[in-house]
């Protein structure tokens, strides 16, 4: 073999290599691409929080990737979590108009979207939808709703009602009828305008309210009705609420008491009231079962944090020694987690949520645009210090 002959078989052995490697890497390339362009795309889903409602849009996607695009739309903080198969994410609380993005792999199936501020109280009061994910490859997503359709269902919804679209789909989280009759008993007082003794540890929480929420929350802060300014009274309260869930609660009661001044009073409550207020949107009609107040994010931090075995807003025939003063005031009524000490009826508590349910209260206040009470502050806040109430199953006839 000539030196010509040796040097072109070694260019020959040399250069194969090169082109199997060139040709491995072709085609690992093309596979990675091939990969890369079947690999499912995540879906995304807009999630608006407000006050009580969830709205998902879609609400319905193929299995695979999804990506949660969160934005708290309310006035008050809030959070959002996904659950369902085995699966629970969620994203950490939320301010008024934060936004935040939660990545998810979604099997096939139901899922439950919520917001779980105030171990679920806010789901509880609304803020829940299920979102529905198909085995099919692809899912074809929902026309997104009027902005005048989704105002008209949020303004009739309230506690455990109608979805954020206004259709049937929370129906399965319809909770069974429940009846409580309430007795109040033990020492009973009279709570009156005084300073908020807990200020320092509302602070923080009132500095993430809108302005105008600051200036109110500020003023009852300095002269409110949860104050450490009280007088034994004596009187009696019963009542009977209940919870339907969305629609049909209803309430029947009689509280009479001699205040502070000597003026009788009696409260005769015999409508709910489901009405939103400006300030921190309140529930409406009866609700059992509910973490909120103080600390909790869930309406004024005014209020040391409770449970509450009952909460109810009502409308009433308030008397002012059996002189009718208005057929409309306004009342709130919660069977709660004690706050006040025995001692001398202070507030004893900034997180009452552990104490025993026993403390019944009593808020009458005037309706909107109408003169104040004839009492301290204008309005009257009584409690019934050892109370009792037990929920149960109404009975469908």
């Amino acid at each position: 073999m000539n030196d010509s002959s040796r040097c072109t078989n070694r260019r020959t052995a040399r250069s194969i290599p090169s082109a199997l490697l060139f040709g491995l890497v072709l085609q690992l390339a093309l596979t990675a691409l091939a990969h890369a362009e079947s690999a499912p795309q995540p879906r995304t889903v807009q999630v608006k929080l407000t006050e009580w409602a969830v709205t998902l849009n879609p609400k319905a996607v193929p299995a695979g990737p999804v990506v949660f695009k969160v934005t708290n739309a309310g006035s008050i903080p809030h959070a959002f979590e996904v659950e369902g198969h085995g699966l629970e994410q969620q994203v950490p609380l939320m301010q008024p108009g934060a936004v935040a993005a939660l990545s998810v792999d979604l099997s096939a199936g139901s899922y439950e979207a919520y917001c779980p501020v105030g171990k679920n109280s806010h789901k509880m009061l609304g803020m829940k939808n299920e979102l529905t994910v198909s085995p099919a490859a692809s899912a074809a997503p929902e026309t997104p709703a009027r902005a005048d359709e989704h105002d008209e269902h949020m303004e009739m919804a309230h506690h455990e009602g109608a979805d954020s679209d206004g259709d049937d789909d929370d129906k399965e989280y319809a909770p069974q009828p429940k009846i409580m009759k309430v007795t109040g008993g033990g020492t009973v007082i009279q709570i009156l305008p005084g300073p908020f003794p807990f200020a320092d540890s509302a602070a923080s929480i009132i500095a993430t309210r809108p302005e105008d929420q600051k200036a109110d929350l500020m003023k009852k802060e300095h002269m409110g009705p949860y104050s450490n300014n009280v007088a034994t009274v004596s009187g009696t309260f019963k009542l009977t609420a209940i919870d339907r869930g969305a629609t049909g609660d209803s309430v029947s009661g009689v509280a009479a008491f001699t205040a502070q001044d000597g003026a009788k009073w009696k409260v005769v409550m015999d409508r709910v009231q489901t009405k939103d207020i400006s300030f921190n949107p309140r529930f409406g009609g009866v609700i059992m079962g509910l973490f909120y107040h103080g600390s909790s994010n869930v309406h004024t931090p005014l209020v040391p944090t409770i449970q509450s075995s009952l909460a109810l807003w009502a409308y009433a025939h308030l008397y002012r020694n059996d002189q009718l003063v208005t057929d409309g005031a306004m009342v709130h009524v919660m069977l709660l987690s004690r706050t006040r000490r025995a001692s001398d009826w202070a507030l004893d508590c900034w997180d009452c949520s552990n104490q025993p349910i026993e403390e019944l209260q009593l808020q009458v206040t005037p309706p909107p645009n109408t003169p104040p009470f004839d009492s301290p502050g204008g309005f009257l806040f009584v409690n019934w210090e050892k109370s009792s109430g037990k929920a149960e199953p109404l009975a469908v006839k």
